[in-house]
C-alpha cells in the first residue's frame, strides 16, 4: 500500500488546458516560433518578422525585421531571439542587432526565455533546457525533460516548458533541480505548443507552429508557490 501510495504522490497533477483567447495569424504569415512579454505587449516571431501585438485588442503594434525561427526572450531590455545557430541580443525600438552569441544547440534550439540573469534555451529533439549564460552563450547548467522541448517560461520561481511530440502537445512545470513533471496543461489535439512566455500573472502566451496563431492559456492555481 505504501508504494503504491509514494507512486500516486509522484504523479504529476493533470488539467486539460484553458484556452482563453487566440491572436492571429499575422498578416502573410504561416508560422508562429518564439514569444515573448515585454510587460505590455507580446512578440510572436514568425520567421521574417518579430511582430508586437496588444494582448487586450489583439491589434499588431510594431513588426521588427529580423531573422526569428525560434525561441524569443524579453529581458526588461532587450529582445534575444534565435536565428539558426546564433542568439541575437535586438534593439525593440529600432530592430538593431547588438550582439550575438552562439546558441547551445548550434541550430538545433526551440525554446527561449529570460529569469535571474540568464538565458534558458529549449533544445527540441534532446530534451534538454540549458541555462546560458547571455554574455558568452556558455553552458552553465542543464535540466532534462522526458519529451520534445519547445518553448520556455519562468514564472514565480516555476519552471515551465511547452512540449509537441507526435502530434500532442502539454504545457509542463517541472522541478528545475530533478526536471521531475510537477504539472501538466493537456492542450486540445491539433493545438500544438511552439513559444512559450508567461505575462507574470495568470496567462502563458503560446506559440501555435504552423496554425500562424499566438493562444493565450489560463495558468492554474494549484501549486503556486507564495
Amino acid at each position: 500500500m505504501s508504494s503504491e501510495n509514494s507512486r500516486n504522490k509522484s504523479r504529476p497533477a493533470v488539467h486539460a488546458a484553458e484556452i482563453v483567447r487566440e491572436y492571429g495569424p499575422f498578416g502573410s504569415a504561416t508560422q508562429v516560433h518564439g514569444v515573448t512579454h515585454d510587460g505590455r505587449r507580446v512578440w510572436a516571431a514568425t520567421g521574417a518578422k518579430l511582430v508586437a501585438f496588444d494582448p487586450a485588442s489583439g491589434e499588431t503594434s510594431q513588426t521588427l525585421d529580423v531573422p526569428c525561427d525560434a525561441g524569443t526572450a524579453f529581458d526588461g531590455k532587450h529582445i534575444y531571439q534565435i536565428a539558426e545557430s546564433r542568439i541575437d541580443k535586438i534593439d525593440p525600438a529600432t530592430g538593431k542587432v547588438l550582439a550575438s552569441i552562439p546558441a547551445p544547440g548550434n541550430g538545433y534550439d526551440s525554446g527561449l526565455t529570460w529569469a535571474e540573469g540568464s538565458l534558458w534555451v529549449g533544445q527540441y529533439r534532446d530534451r534538454k533546457i540549458h541555462q546560458v549564460d547571455p554574455e558568452t552563450g556558455a553552458v552553465v547548467r542543464t535540466i532534462e525533460s522526458n519529451r520534445f522541448v519547445t518553448g520556455v517560461t519562468w514564472v514565480d520561481g516555476e519552471l515551465w516548458h511547452g512540449t509537441w511530440e507526435a502530434e500532442e502537445s502539454d504545457i509542463r512545470r517541472i522541478d528545475p533541480k530533478t526536471g521531475a513533471v510537477l504539472e501538466r496543461l493537456e492542450m486540445p489535439r491539433g493545438a500544438g505548443v511552439s513559444g512559450l512566455e508567461s505575462d507574470g500573472a495568470d496567462l502563458f502566451y503560446a506559440g501555435g507552429g504552423a496554425s500562424g496563431k499566438v493562444r493565450a492559456v489560463r495558468r492554474p492555481t494549484t501549486g503556486r508557490q507564495h
